[in-house]
């Protein structure tokens, strides 16, 4: 054989390494991100992965995770669902026989025995009737892809009746019990709550893909929402969004016809740029550089979206409200742990030095991943009704 045949079979074989290496990430890249754009399964349904040990006098005994020893309160589901306990504050931490035992705030439905739970985040379980003991409406939104269901919570009839509306938007995953926990202040305060759905909810039939569009398509269902509050009486509204719900509410203010009626943003936990989230991940993850930024792009292009299995293209610049700070034109209250594990707050302090005029920040510490209120439900809802009552 040639020295010039060996070269050129090296070099094919060359060429050859770098397409299955190049192939490789575009692999790594596809799946990185349709994680982040497929549903998970709701909360209420995952597996019981939390271990009742014991159940004392007023107190309940589990094995020890990160969840089940954070400060605050939660709530645990019980028999498949059928159950659910309310739970406070940390009595005992036993690092070496890994349990932790937390106070017992009330039993909800069921009876709380030792066996097997989920961990609640949201604190509260049901609807506004069963978890607040508040009247409430199951009514139906028109959406572009079908019938969105929502509650609509009256306000306290100890108040003047206000003109503004809440629109309580959800995060990435998570269902309508997320925002029960805003509900209590804002009746308090005279506001009428709409508690919405939107496309591909667990407790909706696929839309399209069945996939997440991250706000790009999602913000057209809180659309829907305005037009409903408007349509009730409604003057203007106040979006509050948790997590990916504030990237929506954010979408719907820079994109909607109906952002007139918007009077002002809360935001709890939000995504204020998914790129950011996407390097977060990647980092925790043990993701390679090259591969969350080929998942990125994958989002944002016409036809490589494709391969994620989205309708239409995601394309995060528009999604980064730091670059984007100087569009914002309503009130704002970012209410954001510094040890959020899931949305880095880096955004929200960025956001809030680049827009003093608007942005009203409330940094915290402690709560994990839209635990504010449950951490400090005190200092929360003190903080929205402060914004609110200045508007």
């Amino acid at each position: 054989m040639t020295h010039r045949r060996v070269v050129r079979l090296a070099g094919i074989a060359g060429a050859g390494a770098t397409v299955a290496a190049g192939g490789a990430v575009l692999a790594a890249a596809v799946v990185f991100a349709r994680r982040v754009v497929t549903p998970e399964v709701a909360p209420n349904q995952r597996d019981e992965d939390i271990e009742v040990l014991g159940v004392g006098a007023g107190t309940v005994t589990l094995r020890a995770t990160a969840e089940t020893t954070a400060p605050g309160r939660y709530g645990l589901w019980l028999d498949a669902g059928a159950g659910h306990v309310r739970l406070g504050e940390v009595v005992d931490h036993d690092e070496v026989a890994r349990t932790v035992t937390r106070r017992v705030l009330g039993v909800d439905r069921g009876r709380l025995r030792e066996g097997r739970g989920r961990w609640n985040q949201y604190f509260y379980s049901g609807d506004p009737a069963k978890a607040l003991d508040l009247p409430f409406e199951d009514v139906l939104l028109d959406g572009e892809t079908g019938s969105l269901p929502a509650w609509l919570v009256p306000p306290s009839g100890d108040v003047p009746l206000r003109e503004t509306w809440a629109i309580l938007v959800h995060g990435r995953g998570a269902t309508r019990e997320e925002c029960l926990r805003a509900v209590p202040v804002l009746h308090r305060l005279g506001f009428t709550s709409l508690v919405v759905s939107y496309r591909n909810d667990h407790d909706l039939a696929p839309s399209g893909s069945g996939r997440y569009h991250l706000g790009e398509a999602e913000w057209r269902d809180l659309e829907t929402a305005v037009l409903f509050a408007v349509a009730h009486g409604a003057v203007d509204v106040v979006l509050v969004g948790w997590s990916m719900g504030g990237a929506v509410a954010l979408q719907h203010l820079s994109r909607s016809w109906t952002a007139d009626r918007v009077r002002a943003l809360v935001l709890n936990a939000p995504v204020i740029d998914w790129r950011s989230v996407f390097g977060h991940h990647a980092r925790r993850n043990g993701v390679p550089v090259p591969v969350s930024r080929l998942a990125q792009g994958l989002l944002g292009h016409g036809q490589a979206r494709r391969l994620v299995s989205l309708q239409t293209a995601v394309p995060l610049d528009r999604f980064d409200w730091v670059a984007r700070s100087a569009e914002l034109r309503v009130p704002v209250l970012l209410l954001h742990s510094d040890d959020d594990e899931y949305v880095p707050s880096g955004p929200s302090h960025a956001l809030a030095q680049a827009r003093p005029d608007l942005v009203t920040h409330v940094p915290s510490r402690q709560a994990r991943h839209t635990k504010e209120w449950n951490v400090d439900p005190e200092q929360w809802e003190t903080a929205v009704a402060r914004f609110l009552l200045a508007l």
